[in-house]
């Protein structure tokens, strides 16, 4: 258990006796049993008297992840398990899911154990070694040793070069994406398979703001040359902003997965918050992007990222008295009114603003189309291109999230075969623009007839309709779905009264809810996923 590589047991003797690893087992377990020191240290001497003939290389994860290392092939680790010389940790993963079938699955966690190494046809002995620390949280040494060299210094150069090829290869994005959170990056796989599946097919915008938007992040990458010729520092900013569900998210996503191709590495930054303090957080946030450059830094929610104590902070690490080259940073925000004008407003920060309005009628029947191709083996549906520019005018005001959401809704109805249901559709949401606009007048003046003032004497008296108070916010028209003509050979196309079904529900949906008064959001906490 806990093999990588080759399970040729016979290397126990050839690397080193069983007694060996033992020795330093039972000096280790001494060690943790009294007073507390510094562990480095006491292992460091320890494994000095037991193998006076090796070269020694402590090394701290995880910059040097050797066993990572020889998972993925690059090398081979036998863990010895004789006289059984090791502490293991039996560890139990369930099913990711509970829709995930399986019974889960088992593995491991080597908290002492002696390996044997081979790299490059070189053997060393690994030791990996973790305890707890009451300062610092759980600490993880691999100690590296080889055989010394008659008149080498006190390096070895295999152990430097083994050190280097792993360090270069752990620094490395393999399938994963990196996440800023709890003051710590992250390699995270799952963010990285989710963005596999976002392309610019599924963004649906203003083509013009696409192609620009593409246009000036990639032409970014590729103009590194141009940049250096004029003496122009290479990094820049962008800033994405409008109401929710406006196609953002996607937007970045796709982003992300269209630049691996020029090797530009993602980093995600989901929030400052940490233990030793936000400041902490930006310094490690912009001292590995300035390691991984040419890279993608993004802050979703920035508004809610950069909070006033680090203003300051963090507008210097943006402006680079380190330098910043390389990267490309974009910010989203569902409320540009609400970001610090030094970011919102200063070019050579951020440089460019791109607004992602709620979709207009063009974007709204591109978007039908897109759902078409989804629902194409399903011929028998009458999804025109009449219905799709029906639709689209049924959905006036509608985000890209609430269009998604219909059609959702339409998708299963599809497979639960009730596209043929008759229901009687709520006619009372479907109102003209004359009889909203009435309805406005009138709660408008009972609003007004109520008020009351209190005068010199006390007594309150009703407040004339024409004193109505100056600054009282103006009623909110209410949101109703446009009277759309259907033309007579549509009338009995169940999917667009399936769909004509859904929209007024989702109107309803919109109208009541109480973001809608204020115009804001609630405040959620984002994950790219």
């Amino acid at each position: 258990m806990g093999q990588y590589g080759t399970q040729d047991q016979a290397k126990d003797t050839a690397a080193v006796s069983a007694s060996s690893g033992l020795a330093v087992l039972n000096a280790f377990k001494t060690h943790c049993s009294g007073t507390r020191t510094n562990t480095e240290l006491a292992v460091l001497e320890s494994l000095r008297l037991i193998h006076p003939d090796k070269h020694i290389a402590v090394l701290s994860l995880p910059h040097v992840d050797l066993l990572g290392f020889a998972k993925a092939g690059h090398a081979k680790a036998h863990l010895c398990t004789a006289d059984h010389s090791y502490h293991i940790t039996r560890l139990y993963s369930p099913p990711r899911t509970r829709m995930t079938s399986g019974a889960g699955k088992l593995d491991e966690s080597v908290d002492f154990g002696l390996y044997n190494y081979n790299w490059q046809n070189q053997d060393f002995l690994l030791y990996r070694i973790v305890w707890p620390d009451p300062f610092d949280g759980t600490q993880t040494f691999h100690c590296l040793l080889t055989d010394k060299v008659e008149g080498s210094s006190r390096h070895s150069d295999i152990t430097d070069s083994l050190i280097i090829a792993c360090g270069k290869w752990t620094g490395e994005l393999h399938e994963e994406i990196y996440v800023f959170d709890a003051g710590r990056w992250i390699k995270n796989e799952k963010l990285w398979q989710a963005v596999q599946t976002s392309s610019w097919d599924d963004v649906i915008l203003d083509p013009l703001m696409k192609d620009t938007l593409i246009g000036d992040v990639h032409s970014f990458f590729d103009s590194r040359t141009v940049y250096e010729e004029y003496s122009v520092p290479w990094k820049r900013g962008i800033i994405m902003h409008g109401p929710p569900g406006c196609g953002k998210t996607i937007s970045i996503k796709a982003l992300m997965n269209s630049l691996q191709a020029k090797d530009v590495a993602s980093l995600y930054v989901k929030s400052f918050d940490a233990c030793q303090g936000l400041q902490h957080s930006i310094r490690n946030i912009f001292s590995l992007a300035r390691t991984m450059a040419p890279c993608l830094l993004i802050f979703e929610d920035i508004d809610s990222l950069v909070k006033d104590e680090v203003r300051s902070y963090f507008l210097n690490e943006v402006d680079g008295l380190d330098s910043n080259d390389g990267i490309l940073m974009i910010g989203s925000t569902n409320h540009l009114e609400k970001l610090d004008p030094a970011i919102a407003k200063r070019p050579s920060r951020f440089d460019r603003k791109y607004c992602f309005r709620l979709p207009g009628h063009a974007e709204r029947v591109l978007y039908c189309e897109y759902w078409r191709g989804k629902l194409q083996r399903h011929k028998d549906l009458g999804f025109t291109d009449e219905v799709c520019d029906i639709v689209a005018s049924l959905t006036e005001e509608f985000s890209f999230a609430y269009m998604k959401e219909l059609f959702v809704q339409a998708l299963l109805a599809i497979v639960g075969g009730r596209t043929n249901v008759e229901e009687e559709i709520d006619e009372s949401a479907i109102s003209t623009t004359e009889q909203a606009t009435k309805a406005v007048e009138d709660s408008s003046r009972l609003a007004r007839g109520n008020e009351k003032v209190v005068n010199a004497s006390g007594d309150a008296k009703e407040l004339p309709e024409e004193t109505a108070k100056a600054d009282e916010k103006p009623k909110r028209k209410p949101r109703i779905v446009p009277d759309v003509v259907i033309p007579e050979h549509l009338q009995s196309n169940a999917l667009l009264r399936l769909l004509k079904r859904q929209v007024v529900a989702l109107v309803k949906d919109m109208d009541d809810s109480p973001d809608d008064e204020t115009g804001e959001q609630p405040k959620k906490a984002k994950v790219l996923t």
